[in-house]
C-alpha cells in the first residue's frame, strides 16, 4: 500500500489516533512510508497530503514541470535534509529541517530538482501542491538518480549522506 484512501467529509482533524496509524502503516511498509491524502478528490485544485516516513525512504530527485506546480512542506514531527540540486545532479543546496526548529518550512517553485532525506524516525510532514493531480504530468524523475527499489538507490542515498 502506498497511500491511504482520501479523506471523507467536510472537516479532517489530524488526531493522535490518525498520527499513530500513519506511523505504523509506514514503519511496515516496504517503501518505508505513505501518504494520507486530506484532498477529497484527485480533481482538487489544492492538493494537501500527510507523508509518513522513515529514514531509508528513498525519495529519488525529481521536478514538478508544470506551471502551477509550487509546492510547500512543513514538518509536524521528525527531521530531514532537503535537498536542491542543479540540472546536472549537483547538490545546490541543503538544508535541515526540524519540526522541533524554525527552521520547519520549505516553498519551492516549479522546474526545481530536489529531494530530501528522512533524518529521524516516525517523521512526519504535510505537502501541499496545485492540483488537480495529473500522474503523467505531475512529476519528472532526475535520470542522473537511480530508479526507486534499485540496488543503486541504497548507495547514491549513502554517498549524499555522506557528503552532507
Amino acid at each position: 500500500m502506498y497511500a491511504f484512501d482520501n479523506i471523507r467529509g467536510d472537516q479532517f482533524i489530524l488526531t493522535a489516533e490518525m498520527m499513530d496509524k500513519g506511523i505504523r502503516a509506514s514503519r511496515e511498509s516496504e517503501r518505508k512510508r505513505i501518504i494520507l491524502p486530506i484532498h477529497r478528490s484527485q480533481n482538487a485544485q489544492v492538493q494537501r497530503m500527510l507523508n509518513f516516513l522513515q529514514p531509508g525512504t528513498y525519495i529519488r530527485p525529481h521536478m514538478h514541470p508544470l506551471d502551477h506546480a509550487t509546492e510547500s512542506l512543513v514538518l509536524l514531527r521528525g527531521k530531514i535534509r532537503f535537498y536542491l540540486f542543479s540540472e546536472s545532479g549537483n547538490v545546490v543546496s541543503a538544508e535541515v529541517l526540524s519540526a522541533n526548529s524554525i527552521e520547519c518550512m520549505v516553498d519551492i517553485e516549479p522546474r526545481l530538482w530536489h529531494g530530501f532525506l528522512v533524518k529521524e524516525a516516525d517523521t512526519v510532514l504535510f505537502e501541499s501542491k496545485c492540483g488537480p493531480y495529473n500522474a503523467r504530468a505531475d512529476k519528472t524523475f532526475a535520470r542522473w538518480a537511480p530508479e526507486e527499489g534499485s540496488t543503486e538507490a541504497v548507495s547514491w542515498m549513502e554517498k549524499l549522506e555522506n557528503n552532507e
